[in-house]
């Protein structure tokens, strides 16, 4: 069992490798070169962090990310996150709709946690479902699919087989993981790549570059600042109290507790808000 799992797993595991480090990748490092922007990724050495990309929410959960983009970011300074994004790879549709949910968790915290992350997006490869792709986009996340025929297609075009049936035996299943991995050299993912991007169509590809500098490049075309004044809550045990108050309600503003909010609106339609209890907080926001 422990050697049909791990045949699985490492055939998987080296796709989806290949997947965020040739394809993902420069299509990132296309966006974060053409906006002068710093693009983190777990394929290069960076002393500002440690192993893996951390970010903390705000709520203090620590999750690490595959890719995020930075202003002002360097090697040895962490910049401003204005991007997060995930990708992954799945043979088979089987949990696919956990992984969106899991993945769409990861990342719908870093919208409220940093107002400079305008973009919020997932790159998918592969069997994932129509559920699983709409509770993504329900999450206002972008998604970039590319169904699994595609891929497997792509590796046919190089020799590598790939795929099986789930019913295939599970001696099959090994077979086809040594083989692939055998022949899976340096020069055969680049080419995997570019096979893949031409059964794609290359105006596909430059339309997601383009969607993502388009929303990272939105200016703020009005920026609101509002002061509230909260009182003190008015408490009933009773439907017929809290109606009886509404009469005639009269709310006691002796000590009211005050709030700042700001909104900001973007050039393509978008708007964020934020609530700060203190100047000083919406000077830091």
């Amino acid at each position: 069992m422990a050697q049909r799992a791990s045949s699985g797993h490492k055939l998987g595991q080296l796709i989806g490798d290949w997947f965020e480090k040739f394809f993902v990748l420069p299509l990132l490092t296309k966006v974060s070169e053409e906006l002068d922007l710093y693009l983190d990724n777990r394929f290069i050495d960076r002393p500002a962090r440690g192993e893996k990309i951390i970010w903390p929410d705000a709520d203090g959960n620590e999750v690490d990310y595959d890719f995020v983009l930075e202003l002002n970011g360097s090697e040895t300074e962490k910049g401003i996150p204005v991007a997060f994004i995930e990708s992954c790879w799945r043979r088979g549709t089987r949990h696919s709709k956990d992984k969106a949910r899991d993945d769409s968790g990861k990342l719908r915290p870093m919208r409220a946690t940093y107002p400079t992350a305008r973009f919020l997006g997932m790159v998918v490869s592969g069997n994932f479902t129509a559920p699983a792709r709409e509770l993504v986009r329900s999450q206002e996340i972008d998604l970039f699919y590319i169904p699994k025929e595609t891929i497997v297609k792509a590796f046919l075009e190089n020799g590598l087989g790939m795929d099986y049936p789930d019913t295939a035996p599970e001696e099959e299943k090994r077979r086809i993981a040594t083989q692939f991995e055998a022949g899976f050299t340096t020069e055969n993912e680049t080419a995997v790549a570019k096979s893949l991007i031409r059964l794609m169509g290359k105006a596909v590809v430059e339309s997601y570059v383009d969607r993502v500098k388009s929303k990272l490049g939105a200016l703020p075309q009005e920026i609101r600042f509002i002061l509230r004044h909260d009182s003190p809550p008015v408490i009933f045990g009773s439907i017929a109290e809290a109606t009886e108050f509404l009469r005639n309600p009269a709310f006691q503003m002796d000590d009211p507790t005050e709030s700042y909010v700001y909104q900001v609106v973007y050039s393509d339609g978008s708007e964020f808000e934020k609530t700060a209890t203190s100047v000083d907080e919406l000077r830091e926001r």
